[in-house]
């Protein structure tokens, strides 16, 4: 079998990679062989690029600005979420020794 490498690229290499594509006037085939990678790889950076501007690359690990406000707001709902289940069962155990 043959293993698969993972290539990492930096966030400088794929903005110079997207700038290249954006006003060069080649296709993402051309642009893509010319700099040894994927065509798939580069709509992807290209289509991330449009759609998030510079946010789209933070890093491995990082989360982008704009979802950092989502990652808070959910860590925050497990924790509600936990602390209902347990009342529940308190009210569970506390009204069954009543009877």
């Amino acid at each position: 079998m043959k293993e698969r490498k993972v290539r990492v690229y930096d966030k400088e290499f794929k903005l110079n990679a997207i700038q290249l594509y954006l006003t060069s006037g080649r296709n993402y085939l051309q642009v893509s062989r010319e700099i040894g990678i994927p065509v798939g790889t580069l709509v992807t950076w290209v289509k991330s690029h449009k759609k998030d501007g510079k946010e789209a690359f933070p890093g491995k690990g990082y989360v982008k600005s704009s979802d950092t406000e989502l990652v808070n707001l959910r860590k925050e709902l497990a924790i509600v979420r936990e602390e209902r289940d347990i009342l529940k069962k308190a009210l569970g155990i506390f009204s069954s020794q009543r009877k």
